[in-house]
């Protein structure tokens, strides 16, 4: 198996296919606006919702440096954790967001050649960046769910394939 063959897989299993976790499909399936609003006690805490932000903000930043634009200045992490609307409608155009950029990203790679992977983007490799996101990802859907488990909405048993 290539090196892109690789990054490939393992972004299928970031948003949509079982691997070694569950995909953001499952994290996210069944979840409104409400729980993906819940905060757990302790200001330190993101929302699922905040979380789905910043995991946008990171995909669409590295389809700005493939198409070779600039990044946005930001004065902080902080700042790409911030949820933009409120209610149901809203909550489901950042679900649809992330899948849509998720799935844009997958296009561009796999678009690209294995040479094209060592091309840096501005500075870091776009394959090295593609493996980031993928541990990213998996970093992310490990906090959602957690948020889930505390607040009783996941299972307490789930099979898996």
């Amino acid at each position: 198996m290539d090196r892109k063959s690789i990054i490939q897989q393992y972004w299928q299993f970031a948003a949509e296919k079982e691997g070694w976790y569950p995909p953001y499909a499952d994290a996210l399936r069944d979840v409104d606006a409400s729980l993906a609003s819940w905060r757990p006690e302790g200001a330190a805490a993101n929302t699922i919702w905040e979380t789905v932000a910043h995991v946008i903000y990171f995909k669409e930043r590295l389809i700005r440096r493939i198409k070779g634009f600039a990044d946005q200045p930001l004065s902080g992490n902080d700042e790409t954790f911030v949820v933009k609307g409120s209610g149901e409608a809203a909550w489901q155009d950042a679900v649809a967001k992330l899948f849509d950029t998720h799935r844009t990203l997958g296009r561009l790679l796999q678009d690209m050649e294995d040479g094209d992977l060592d091309t840096p983007a501005p500075s870091e490799p776009i394959g090295a960046q593609f493996l980031d996101l993928t541990v990213h990802d998996a970093y992310h859907t490990g906090q959602i769910i957690f948020i889930r488990k505390l607040k009783g909405a996941w299972p307490s048993h789930r099979s898996f394939s």
